[in-house]
């Protein structure tokens, strides 16, 4: 029987592929749909020529939507992704109980020592990194220095809360579609909560006293959230309960928000090709009330590894190569230093051309301000500036900025609001054992 040349190499091929196939580790990696992360996922030709056998398939979600789908994932250690993109908060919770995979062994290139000590320290649990950083931010005011001009004003870099609402009243002008200030209204612990947390930090106010009583009852909270009301609704764009970091980003982008005070990494989209008022954009650092304390935050979007991941060694290759220094310099050669991920990295906030962006500065600046050790102006018992550090808060959080969400949508009264808020949280810390 005689085999044709043809067909023994056609054999071959095929067996070449099956072995490709065979060899080829697929991966799923679960993300929010900010700009940064769907930017990486048309970076990947860079991944793949690195990593030719890995096979990345996305899950990309909505951040509340995100929240929900990655913790019940690890919780339950059901094991649909190999690697999530976590924050801040959910990073030392997971890791003390095991369900992160540590990083410490990443590649010496990837220089762990340049990373941002504020960044680093929040994404570490007893000496092991369990997250690597991807953006790191804080959050500051994003303003329209056109509009400032014209109302004969000047946005101070460091300005209070009395100077926000006389810009956001002198730039108003709801016949033209102009409203004076965006601020988010969505409910969720990472939505309208984080803004309003560290809104109250300013304010004097406080999750917890230092017995882990709920002080949602107290004059500082309710100050806080009154000025609040007042810019949203004399001030705000109409349906702002239902306005998140993505929408107010869109209204900006419009031209239709005088100020937007929220993440510092939201500058690099206010200026860039989709914003309608790109070179009109000014930035300050997060108002105060002179207490000592500025209302910004401070967070991370990280990739960690769950624990009952079967790939970790491929997971490992993409979260090197997603928040490695090539990382930035990828993204500089292709959209330019504007655009490349802020916050998380040393190195970045001493080359000579980034620090010509015009947020670079700020962002640093904002970074450095945000201390989650001390973040009231009392003494607290938690740890974290817009977010309480255990594991009860993703729960409480988001049912407090539903009942807070629901008094800016006008379906409530303050006062109720903040009744209803104080009564949950102490049933919620009640029934976990913080209080009797």
């Amino acid at each position: 029987m005689t085999i044709s040349v043809r067909a023994l190499m056609g054999a071959c091929a095929l067996s070449a592929l099956a072995s490709v196939a065979a060899a080829e580790t697929t991966i799923t990696v679960a993300t929010v749909n900010n700009g940064d992360m769907i930017r990486m996922q048309t970076l990947m030709d860079d991944f793949y020529a690195k990593n030719p056998d890995i096979k990345v398939e996305w899950v990309t979600l909505e951040e509340n939507e995100l929240r929900q789908r990655v913790t019940t994932d690890i919780a339950t250690k059901g094991g649909q992704f190999d690697v999530l993109t976590i924050g801040t908060y959910e990073v030392p919770i997971w890791g003390k109980q095991g369900w992160l995979v540590g990083l410490n062994d990443l590649p010496a290139e990837y220089d762990v020592d340049d990373l941002l000590p504020a960044i680093r320290g929040g994404l570490t649990v007893d000496g092991t990194l369990y997250a690597s950083p991807f953006y790191g931010e804080s959050s500051m005011v994003m303003y329209r220095k056109d509009l400032m001009e014209a109302a004969g004003l000047t946005m101070p870099d460091a300005p209070t809360w009395a100077d926000i609402k006389a810009a956001a009243a002198a730039m108003t002008n709801k016949d033209a579609e102009i409203y004076g200030i965006c601020l988010r209204g969505k409910a969720g612990w990472g939505e309208n909560m984080a803004f309003l947390t560290a809104m109250s930090n300013s304010f004097g106010a406080k999750w917890f006293d230092e017995n882990w009583q709920p002080q949602f009852d107290q004059q500082p909270w309710k100050d806080t959230v009154s000025f609040y009301l007042d810019l949203m609704n004399n001030y705000g764009p109409p349906g702002a309960a239902n306005n998140g970091f993505n929408e107010n980003l869109s209204l900006f982008q419009q031209g239709k928000c005088g100020m937007w005070i929220d993440a510092t990494v939201a500058a690099s989209f206010v200026t860039g090709a989709d914003s309608t008022v790109a070179d009109k954009v000014g930035f300050a650092l997060a108002p105060d009330n002179g207490l000592g304390k500025r209302g910004n935050w401070l967070w991370a979007w990280s990739l960690g590894i769950p624990a009952g991941s079967q790939k970790v060694d491929a997971a490992k290759a993409f979260v090197n190569w997603a928040t490695n220094k090539e990382y930035l310099a990828l993204v500089a050669s292709k959209e330019g230093w504007a655009n490349v991920p802020p916050g998380t990295r040393t190195s970045l906030y001493s080359n000579e051309e980034y620090a010509k962006v015009p947020f670079a500065k700020m962002t640093i600046d904002s970074i450095n301000a945000a201390d989650p050790n001390a973040p009231t102006v009392d003494k607290v018992p938690y740890v974290g500036v817009q977010f309480v550090a255990i594991p009860e808060f993703q729960g409480i959080g988001t049912a407090v900025g539903q009942q807070l969400s629901a008094v800016l949508a006008g379906q409530t009264s303050l006062e109720e609001g903040l009744a209803a808020a104080q009564q949950l949280t102490v049933r919620e810390m009640t029934r976990a054992g913080y209080i009797k």
